[in-house]
C-alpha cells in the first residue's frame, strides 16, 4: 500500500492551534481535511474476511460442478452400457449369420455333389444305353435257347488286368455266348478301364459310382473290402431283378478260366436245383496249389465260402440282398468247390495288398482236363449223401498223431487222418503240411464239419479232423 510522502520537512507544534494555519501556510502547504492513516494488520484482516465470504459461493459452485461432472459421467457409463449391449447384441446376430451362412454353403455343396453325381449318372445311363442299342442286349436268346446264367467280370482300375481275364473268357465262352452273356461291372470311373470294356462288341458294360463315405465296423479293416462288397451288391441287384437272370457267376478282374469251367458250372447248376442247402458254387480251391491236389474230378461241399469265382441261384440272392454284409459274405449254408481249381488268380497287386500271393495263389493249378461234367453223376454230394460219403473216407484212413506227422504220414501208404483238439493245434498242423493255416468265423478254409482234406505224395489224402468232425474217433 502507497503511503504520502513529504518532499520538504513538516514542523508540528504541540499545543498551539492558533498558530497552525499560519504555520502551514508558511511553509506553503494548503489546508486540507486530514485523514488518519491505516493500520495495516486491521487492513490484512479486512481483506482475509473479504476472501472467506468468496470462497462460499467458489464451494458451492465446486460441489455443483463435480455433481454435474457426475451426472455426466453416469450418463455416459449408462450409455456406454448400451453400446456394449447393442455390440454384443450385433456379434451375436452376425454369429448367427455367419453360421446360417455355413450351413447354407453346406448345402449347396452337397446340392452340388449330388448335380455331379446326376450328371455321372445320366453319361453312364447313356453309355448303358448306346451299349445296348449296339450289341442287341434285348435279344439274349437265341433260337429260343434262355440263357443258363449270366457272366460278369468285377473290375476297378486295373486294365491290364481287365484285358488278360477278358481273353481267357473270351476264349471259352465264345462257343456258348447264348448261354452265357458276359458282362463287366466297373467300380468307380477309371477311364481306362471302362475304354477297354466298351471296345468288346462281344460283352455289356455296366458302371457302379459309389459316393458314400466308408465307416469300418472294426479297427485296422481295409475300406475297400466294404467298397467292394457294395460293388457286389449293386452289381447282383441288376443283374437278377433288372436283367431277371436266374443264375450269375461272378469272376474278378485278375482271372483267368479252366476248359471246362462253363461246364462244370453247368452241372454244379443243376446239383443246386436239387439240392436248396448249397449256397453256392465255387470254381476255388484254398488248398488247391500243385503240391497238395491231383483228381479233376473231384468235387467237395464245404462250410468255408470259397470265392474267386462263384455261382449264385436267385432264390438264394432273395434271402441275401437285404442282409449283405458290409465286409464280407461269409458263413449262410455249404457251398460245392472242386479239388482242382477252375480259375486262377494271378492279381498279385490288388485290394488285398498281394496278402498270401506268393505262398499259396501264385502256386494254385489250374484245371487242363476237358471233364465230361454231364455224364458225371453228382449224387454224392448232395446233402443227404455227401455226410455217409464223406464220413467213410475219413473213417478208412488211418490215424496218427504225436511229432513228425509229415514224415508218419509219407511213410504210411494209404489216406491219414489227424485230429486236432482247437484252432491252435490245427494251425500246428497245418503250418507243418504248409496248407492255409487261416480260420474266420470259426472255419478253417476248405473245411467241411471241421474236416480239412489235401493230398500228399499226389495221390495220398490226408484228413485234418476236428474234436467234433463227423463222430470220428481217432483211433
Amino acid at each position: 500500500m502507497d503511503w504520502p510522502r513529504a518532499t520538504t520537512p513538516i514542523i508540528i507544534i504541540i499545543n498551539s492551534s492558533s498558530s497552525s494555519e499560519t504555520a502551514a501556510f508558511h511553509f506553503g502547504l494548503a489546508k486540507k481535511e486530514t485523514t488518519p492513516f491505516p493500520c495495516p494488520r486491521c487492513h490484512m484482516a479486512r481483506i482475509s474476511c473479504d476472501l472467506r465470504f468468496l470462497l462460499i459461493p467458489a464451494a458451492f459452485m465446486f460441489i455443483y460442478v463435480q455433481m454435474r461432472l457426475f451426472q455426466t459421467q453416469s450418463q455416459y457409463a449408462d450409455r456406454l452400457g448400451s453400446a456394449i449391449e447393442s455390440e454384443n447384441h450385433c456379434t451375436s446376430q452376425m454369429r448367427t449369420l455367419i453360421d446360417e451362412v455355413s450351413i447354407k454353403q453346406s448345402r449347396i455343396l452337397a446340392l452340388q455333389d449330388l448335380k455331379n453325381r446326376q450328371d455321372q449318372q445320366l453319361v453312364q445311363l447313356k453309355d448303358l444305353i448306346q451299349s445296348f442299342e449296339r450289341k442287341g442286349i434285348a435279344k439274349l436268346t437265341q433260337g429260343g435257347q434262355m440263357p443258363l446264367a449270366a457272366v460278369v467280370i468285377m473290375a476297378c482300375s486295373r486294365a491290364d488286368y481287365l484285358e488278360r481275364t477278358v481273353k481267357s473268357v473270351l476264349k471259352y465262352q465264345s462257343p456258348v455266348a447264348s448261354k452265357y452273356p458276359l458282362f463287366i461291372s466297373q467300380d468307380g470311373s477309371d477311364q481306362a478301364v471302362k475304354s477297354k470294356a466298351l471296345s468288346y462288341n462281344q460283352l455289356t458294360y455296366m458302371q457302379h459310382l459309389d459316393f458314400e463315405p466308408v465307416i469300418t465296423e472294426r479297427p485296422g479293416e481295409l475300406i475297400a473290402y466294404y467298397k467292394i462288397a457294395r460293388h457286389y451288391k449293386w452289381a447282383l441287384d441288376q443283374l437278377f431283378y433288372k436283367h431277371k437272370f436266374s443264375q450269375v457267376i461272378i469272376l474278378e478282374d485278375d482271372m483267368e478260366i479252366a476248359p471246362d469251367f462253363f461246364d462244370y458250372f453247368e452241372a454244379a447248376a443243376n446239383l443246386m436245383d436239387r439240392d436248396k442247402t448249397i449256397m453256392a458254387a465255387s470254381s476255388w480251391n484254398d488248398n488247391g496249389q500243385r503240391q497238395f491236389v491231383h483228381d479233376p474230378y473231384a468235387l467237395y461241399r464245404s462250410d468255408f465260402f470259397p470265392g474267386l469265382g462263384w455261382m449264385l441261384k436267385r432264390s438264394t440272392w432273395d434271402e441275401l440282398s437285404p442282409k449283405w454284409p458290409k465286409a464280407y459274405p461269409y458263413k449262410c449254408r455249404q457251398f460245392l468247390r472242386p479239388e482242382v481249381c477252375r480259375t486262377y488268380n494271378f492279381g498279385e497287386h490288388g485290394s488285398s495288398l498281394g496278402q498270401f500271393y506268393s505262398q499259396y495263389l501264385e502256386p494254385i493249378k489250374l484245371n487242363d482236363v476237358k471233364v465230361d461234367w454231364k455224364a458225371m453223376d453228382l449224387g454224392y454230394l448232395t446233402e443227404g449223401n455227401y455226410t455217409k460219403y464223406f464220413s467213410n473216407l475219413v473213417r478208412q484212413a488211418r490215424p496218427i498223431q504225436g511229432s513228425n506227422l509229415v514224415l508218419k504220414a509219407q511213410n504210411i501208404k494209404g489216406d491219414v487222418r489227424i485230429r486236432y483238439k482247437d484252432q491252435a493245434e490245427f494251425e500246428r498242423v497245418a503250418g507243418e503240411f504248409g496248407i492255409f493255416e487261416e480260420w474266420k468265423d470259426g472255419v478253417p478254409r476248405a473245411a467241411y464239419k471241421g474236416v480239412v482234406v489235401f493230398r500228399i505224395q499226389t495221390t495220398k489224402r490226408v484228413f485234418l479232423v476236428g474234436p467234433d468232425s463227423l463222430g470220428v474217433r481217432n483211433s
